[in-house]
């Protein structure tokens, strides 16, 4: 029972932290260290802490399915495309954008994971992301007060702007605690991109490339999973995808009238508390 209760606590934080930009690994890395898992196999948390996302990810794919589904299955949807197609070209387009966009990241992770973890998922170079990227966030919302977004819907996303969105998606793919949504979300408002459809097609951006980590994490780990690891495991991605489903809605609502910065402040903060609580243990 007390492993299922820091299951549900992991949930809540994961299903927090995912979507808003201040790092869901720079917020486990302190609950690991606060409620480690008892009983569970080597190397079990390293799989965990990824596959937890695929519930805020689910998330996600149930608040926007009509955003990302390609599909017009239904005559009335087919008669409201302009050609009556079964495909919704616009969104098909969506989609080899995000693709374009998941390549650099993919690649990177295909081929560096296990360096870059070796090298980088330690306490210092987590709290060092969240203040550079705390900072970052700060800076670049100074900067773009009083300047209008260049792009305003997703369809005015080229294929050269989502290909440098992916770009600053590999920071976070090689240095945790820069945060995914954070990192895609900065390259999004530095090209000219508002913030409602950075934060979208963040969202979106995060379908493919949190489904290929989780497999690549699970297939490394192995399928041979204890039933307490499986029970975990399955409770922590359920209470993601609960409280994800709230918070993404929040996060929506708050963008449109706010700007980040209340969140680089938060990173920042909460970098010197990473730093200042692991410095004194060691």
């Amino acid at each position: 029972m007390a492993e299922i209760l820091k299951a549900i606590f992991y949930g809540i934080v994961e299903g927090i932290t995912e979507w808003l930009p201040i790092s869901s690994t720079g917020h486990l890395i302190l609950v690991e260290e606060l409620l480690p898992f008892c009983g569970t196999s080597e190397g079990f948390f390293d799989m965990f802490d990824v596959v937890i996302q695929l519930g805020a990810i689910l998330a996600v794919v149930v608040l926007f399915w009509k955003q990302i589904w390609p599909f017009a299955l239904t005559k009335r949807e087919r008669e409201k495309t302009k050609n009556k197609s079964f495909i919704k070209m616009d969104i098909m387009t969506l989609w080899f954008k995000i693709l374009v966009s998941c390549v650099p990241a993919a690649v990177i992770g295909i081929l560096f994971d296990d360096v870059f973890d070796a090298l980088f998922y330690n306490y210092f170079c987590v709290a060092i992301a969240l203040i550079v990227f705390g900072v970052a966030f700060i800076i670049i919302e100074n900067w773009n007060k009083g300047r209008s977004a260049k792009i305003n819907s997703l369809a005015d996303i080229t294929y050269q702007a989502a290909l440098l969105i992916g770009v600053f998606q590999v920071i976070a793919a090689v240095f945790p605690g820069t945060s995914r949504s954070g990192a895609t979300i900065v390259g999004a408002l530095l090209i000219g991109v508002s913030r409602t459809i950075a934060a979208e097609y963040t969202f979106f951006l995060a379908i493919p490339v949190m489904f290929g980590a989780s497999l690549l994490k699970v297939v490394k780990f192995g399928f041979s999973f204890t039933a307490l690891e499986l029970t975990v495991l399955l409770v922590g991605t359920l209470v993601s995808f609960v409280v994800s489903l709230f918070v993404l809605r929040f996060l929506m609502g708050y963008i449109k009238k706010h700007d980040f910065k209340i969140f680089g402040w938060y990173r920042i903060a909460l970098g010197i508390v990473v730093l200042l609580y692991f410095g004194l243990l060691a």
